[in-house]
């Protein structure tokens, strides 16, 4: 199908543009064929209109189409980090299956790096970081984009951290951002910068970029410690219970528990396998109001988005 997933911002190249003009064609016409990705990098897509997105009619190739399109701004947030994949062979409405270690026989040209996993085993992983490999992950049905908080080459030094607010089923995404303003509140108290974004799904990533060589206990002490303030002021609202049934239903889990090795939160910009195609949007703190629509942001808005405010997560993750 021809949609707005297919246009690009003002900072698209031309051989992005390009390549979405071929996978576009490929869908319309071809069904399967290999791409020329790059210089020497070859892929072979298929299925391209299979529909992935039945709600709001979106296909494989929509969704290639929107990968590459945000490429630009997403492969330098992947860049050298191990990547957990959930699979959508037939698209949201189908079942689906994680897979952490990397497919047998993947193309030449995808990355692939042996880690120590978080149970100590050596494993085989995709690691991110290129184009290549970013639309293969979609090739094989992976509709998030899952990156580890650490780069390949320094598993044992995150080099952010993340506090997941993950809201009880009867609270509206009104108080997720009042509580994502309370805890800029705690980070504000201790001279602590961060950046925001919409989870994609009901929550909102607050990710705070550390320095250089910082430990994976102090990345897993410095989010609990701000969970920890924000739900001794704010109790009534809030929850660090990890337990389903100890939170309720209407508090707002203030999880700091996505720090721990191997774990993971979709990158900003990973679409997310919800009905209506949404992304984790990249935000400023100022946006930030009760009428903030998370449903505005999706694979299909995206793209203007980024062309009229330009990449705000970069903007805001290079701050101190």
């Amino acid at each position: 199908m021809t949609s707005s997933v297919s246009k690009t911002g003002k900072g698209a190249t031309a051989s992005v543009k390009a390549l979405i003009a071929r996978i576009q064609a490929i869908e319309a016409d071809e069904e399967e064929a290999t791409l020329k990705i790059g210089r020497d990098a070859t892929l072979h897509v298929s299925h391209l209109r299979k529909t992935f997105f039945p709600d709001v009619g979106l296909t494989k190739g929509d969704v290639m189409r929107y990968y590459v399109g945000v490429s630009p701004y997403l492969l330098p947030v992947m860049r050298d980090r191990p990547l957990a994949l959930k699979r959508f062979p037939d698209g949201v409405g189908g079942p689906s299956f994680f897979q952490q270690k990397a497919p047998h026989d993947p193309p030449s040209s995808v990355r692939i790096e042996t880690i120590e996993s978080e149970a100590g085993e050596a494993q085989e992983r995709l690691i991110g970081g290129s184009l290549v490999t970013l639309m293969y992950c979609v090739q094989l049905g992976a509709i998030e984009v899952n990156p580890w908080n650490a780069r390949v080459q320094s598993l044992e030094f995150p080099d952010y951290s993340v506090i997941d607010l993950d809201p009880g089923p009867r609270v509206p995404f009104a108080g997720v951002v009042e509580t994502a303003l309370w805890v800029k509140e705690a980070l504000d108290s201790h001279g602590i910068h961060a950046a925001v974004k919409t989870s994609g799904s009901r929550g909102i990533h607050i990710v705070l970029p550390l320095p250089a060589k910082t430990e994976e206990r102090v990345s897993v002490q410095l989010a609990e410690r701000i969970a920890t303030e924000v739900v001794e002021k704010h109790p009534k609202a809030t929850t660090v219970q990890r337990a389903l049934k100890a939170r309720g239903d209407t508090k707002v889990y203030v999880d700091y528990g996505q720090n721990a090795r191997g774990k993971t939160v979709a990158a900003v910009y990973s679409v997310r396998a919800k009905p209506d195609a949404t992304v984790s949007t990249p935000l400023r703190w100022e946006e930030l109001t009760p009428k903030l629509d998370l449903h505005r942001f999706t694979i299909q808005t995206i793209p203007a988005r980024i062309a009229r405010l330009g990449d705000i997560w970069a903007e805001t993750m290079r701050g101190p």
